[in-house]
């Protein structure tokens, strides 16, 4: 079953006229913004929402937000997972705001310091841990770290994989195996395979040869893939880079930063995994911005071993508001009163009765398409089997279809994670929440296949 392209078109204008009718304000609001703001955004890639202009924000609470035109939205969305806690969660303002009075940033660790030390330990199985900014920040710290300890040049990720703004992250598989820029990479500063290998997701045998050159300082992944579509590792696959990494001394770094939504500690808590280290980021500390790595006993001798005090400020590491007290606070109120193990069991039970309700509609309409669960989250991909690795689901998009999805959404105030068809859950979410969201997906479904 294809896609009648000019049905789609038309079913996108009329959903862009429905969109502009009724946010005026937001139209406004862009307008004024664009004297200064390029694209009338804070960040160009907010342009890529669909609709003639950005729906802007009033204000947020739970899992709902209301835009400046009143209309209440369903977030499922919530800040691709940096409000996985909800908006505006009551600990975590308490918190933050008590910070606040007292000082946001000193340069010095402040008595909450430990106590997130010890909340993330006994969370995520690491022993130690170090704070960042954000996810990006601490995957490029662990990058540093896992160089100079090895003495290796190169990293390895999976194909279509994302790890923030790291350079040398944004590469990719050519058809003939060689590894090149990814599509889009803006200004990148050296060809690519001068410090990345790439292999898909799932394929054990391409990674036991890339690390069999002895060439890899440290395999950064997600234990799942969550930036292209949702790809869940085969049985025994994460293991298999375990070992891998063990018997050719390459750094295991776990990136949670999404897969968080498996569980209170992340896939590696609820597999049992063994990685070398661990980045979480903007979920863990309400909202405000934070990101945290931990390392391995073993790991982290290495890395001080290999570091001079003398030189560690300056040394390509760190930053002076990274570690600072206002996103402490935030981190110990959202893992410790919000975040906590009990709320997961909600989440994830939203998230199957989204799912369930994603494959009631493909099955309803026998549309060519999928839906796959990771705990609290959950994703449909245009193409009729689960993808095995990146490539797979790269070529299952199709952003004209996307595009006219969300827009459909966002007209029956649902809002979607940008550039996916991915659904998040939050301790707030509710059945009625989700049902909102199915039936906008059936009348949309519908009137593709009428």
């Amino acid at each position: 079953m294809t896609i009648d392209r000019a049905r789609l078109a038309e079913l996108t204008a009329r959903e862009a006229g429905v969109f502009a009718a009724a946010r005026p304000r937001s139209r406004s609001e862009w307008e004024r913004a664009s004297r200064h703001l390029p694209g009338g955004v804070p960040m160009l890639w907010m342009r890529k929402w669909p609709g003639p202009w950005p729906v802007y924000v009033a204000s947020g609470w739970g899992s709902h937000f209301l835009c400046v035109d009143g209309i209440d939205h369903v977030d499922f969305c919530l800040g691709d997972t940096g409000a996985m806690s909800g908006h505006a969660p009551a600990a975590a303002v308490a918190a933050i705001a008590a910070q606040l009075e007292h000082g946001s940033t000193f340069m010095l660790p402040t008595r909450r310091a430990s106590q997130a030390g010890d909340l993330l330990a006994e969370r995520f199985g690491l022993p130690e841990w170090q704070f960042t900014l954000s996810a990006t920040d601490a995957n490029r710290t662990l990058i540093r770290y896992a160089r100079q300890v090895t003495g290796r040049r190169k990293i390895l990720i999976h194909d279509h994989s994302y790890h923030g703004t790291v350079d040398e992250t944004f590469a990719s598989l050519a058809p003939d195996g060689e590894v090149v820029p990814r599509r889009g990479s803006i200004g990148a500063p050296v060809p690519v395979s001068e410090t990345t290998a790439v292999v898909q997701f799932n394929d054990v045998p391409a990674l036991g040869r890339a690390l069999a050159t002895g060439e890899i300082a440290a395999v950064l992944i997600e234990p799942a893939m969550t930036n292209v579509g949702i790809v869940l590792p085969d049985p025994g696959y994460l293991d298999a880079v375990r070992a891998l990494c063990t018997r050719y001394g390459a750094i295991l770094v776990h990136d949670e930063t999404h897969t968080l939504s498996a569980g209170p500690g992340g896939m590696t808590r609820e597999l049992g995994l063994e990685p070398d280290a661990i980045v979480l980021g903007k979920t863990i500390a309400g909202g405000v911005p934070a990101g945290v790595f931990g390392m391995s006993a073993a790991f982290g001798d290495r890395v001080r071993a290999s570091v001079r005090l003398e030189d560690i400020d300056v040394g390509g590491v760190g930053g002076t508001l990274a570690g600072n007290a206002l996103s402490i606070a935030g981190v110990v109120a959202t893992l410790g009163e919000v975040l906590v193990p009990a709320a997961w069991e909600p989440m994830v039970a939203r998230a199957t009765e989204w799912t369930a309700g994603v494959q009631s509609v493909i099955d309803e309409f026998q549309a060519p398409w999928q839906v796959t669960q990771l705990g609290a989250r959950g994703e449909y991909s245009f193409r009729p089997t689960a993808p095995r690795h990146g490539a797979e689901a790269a070529a299952a998009d199709d952003f004209e279809l996307q595009q006219f999805l969300h827009l459909h959404a966002l007209n029956r105030g649902i809002l979607m994670t940008p550039f996916h068809n991915m659904a998040l859950m939050s301790p707030a979410t509710t059945s009625e929440d989700v049902a909102r969201h199915t039936e906008h997906f059936r009348e949309a479904v519908g009137a593709l296949f009428a």
